[in-house]
């Protein structure tokens, strides 16, 4: 009796131990990721008066709206927002169109190459952007087109035609997506469709779009907050539009060459661009918030199926 108490307490004790390893293993990780994004947010809100007051840490004494009303001015928010919604919808509305037909042909038609080139997709996604940048950059710096010729830098082109074209950001994982959630499509669907008469196109828009529903909201969800926060393509091909990535990316500078701010604000640059990467995120965190519930829904149902 004694020698099973025993093994019960040594037993309840190892479990206890583990228990508070993982749990301290898991508030270090959350630390750690939890950390910089709490510093962003509170010290938009800080005053100047608390970045020389050494007894705080991260919570502001002085919770402050100037810095907002700073980067909203010097951002041009309300043009830059307008341009940056319309860049990231119209991208959005492409790869939707563009990698959901592409996702239904490699799910449901049998054709020669077809592995390979479903390869190629994969490698799109595991291949880094910057390690063809260059010819990339060359091609939309001198973009030649049966005769058409023209430099298509400072454009909403760039972004545009790889979208349309299968290579937008993150485009391959966007096929591989929808291949998988339409591989999951009972193939009895469409063969009653076929029986009515419809054909492989009336079959994908009438048929299988309507049913792969979480699928489309995953990857509008997704295509929109990567296009409108990237600053890779924007950095590259767009740095002269008024865009929101563009005017975060330049703002630090453009505040410390400006002439016209006074010594105050001069201090409150930092302040200034943490609440401007605040406003960045802004539309990417008020569309989450809107489609939260149906878009865990459509991450678990696409992606997995199959």
């Amino acid at each position: 009796m004694k020698t099973n108490s025993l093994a019960k307490i040594i037993g309840i004790t190892q479990n206890t131990a583990l228990s508070f390893c993982r749990g301290i293993f898991l508030l270090g990780i959350i630390y750690i990721i939890i950390t910089p994004i709490l510093s962003i947010i509170l010290d938009s809100f800080k005053d100047v008066t608390d970045m020389f007051n050494p007894l705080v840490f991260m919570i502001p004494n002085e919770f402050t709206l100037e810095n907002y009303r700073l980067a909203l001015r010097y951002m041009d928010y309300s043009s830059s927002l307008s341009a940056s919604l319309t860049l990231a919808v119209g991208a959005m509305l492409l790869q939707i169109l563009v990698c959901s037909l592409t996702g239904y042909g490699f799910a449901r038609f049998k054709f020669y190459g077809r592995e390979f080139l479903f390869g190629l997709v994969i490698i799109s996604i595991v291949v880094p952007t910057q390690s063809y940048l260059i010819p990339l950059f060359t091609q939309f710096f001198d973009f030649r087109f049966f005769g058409f010729r023209s430099n298509l830098l400072n454009t909403y082109a760039p972004v545009f035609l790889m979208s349309a074209f299968g290579m937008g950001l993150r485009s391959g994982l966007f096929i591989y997506l929808f291949r998988q959630f339409f591989r999951g499509v009972p193939k009895e669907i469409e063969e009653a469709a076929r029986i009515d008469g419809a054909g492989w196109f009336r079959t994908y828009a009438q048929i299988m779009m309507p049913n792969a529903a979480p699928a489309l909201l995953t990857v509008s969800v997704f295509s929109f907050v990567w296009q409108i926060n990237d600053t890779f393509f924007a950095s590259m091909f767009m740095q002269r539009l008024n865009l929101l990535p563009v005017r975060l990316l330049t703002l630090s500078s453009y505040l410390s060459g400006a002439n016209l701010l006074t010594a105050e604000e001069v201090v409150r640059i930092p302040l200034i661009v943490n609440a401007g990467i605040m406003l960045s995120v802004a539309p990417a965190i008020i569309l989450y918030f809107i489609v939260q519930r149906f878009f865990l829904e459509g991450i678990e149902r696409s992606g997995i199926v199959g």
